[in-house]
């Protein structure tokens, strides 16, 4: 599946998700996500995005390191979280697929606040804690590629490669 469509199902997943472990759990899946992303540029993307793309990939990588699993399923019981970014099958559109993602990420970083901040339960405020740093480090990951983009068309629209 592309990397837009499956950023729209997380940024809808997240609009309609109520209960605080539901949020962290979309937090997890939008840094799946920006793995996916990250590592599917690092591999066939523009020689000139690379880098920058791996490195979103790790971000991503250490996004969902950070997330309490076991937590999210409810102490175990209920099945684990699928991965949405299973499904990433191109990047039709890179710029679409970052600003998309750059958007989700911010939502996630939003959201948390807000279960941060209505929250009680000190596990449950310190993971949305993490999760924010970590969301907020893999979109600055997602703005060094756009900014590298830029670069890449401003030196093509001036006839140097």
């Amino acid at each position: 599946m592309d990397a837009v469509r499956l950023i729209a199902a997380g940024r809808h997943a997240l609009a309609q998700s109520g209960a605080a472990w539901d949020i962290v759990g979309e937090a997890w899946q939008a840094q799946a996500l920006a793995q996916g992303i990250g590592s599917y540029l690092a591999v066939t993307g523009p020689p000139e995005l690379r880098s920058e793309a791996r490195g979103l990939g790790e971000a991503g990588g250490r996004g969902c390191g950070v997330l309490d699993r076991a937590a999210l399923r409810g102490e175990g019981s209920a099945p684990e979280y699928p991965p949405r970014a299973a499904q990433l099958s191109e990047v039709s559109d890179v710029r679409q697929a970052l600003l998309g993602l750059q958007a989700l990420l911010g939502e996630v970083g939003i959201a948390l606040v807000g279960v941060a901040c209505g929250t009680d339960d000190e596990a449950l405020y310190w993971q949305c804690i993490e999760s924010i740093d970590a969301a907020d480090e893999s979109s600055d990951r997602v703005r060094a590629i756009l900014r590298r983009m830029v670069v890449r068309e401003r030196g093509s629209a001036s006839g140097v490669a």
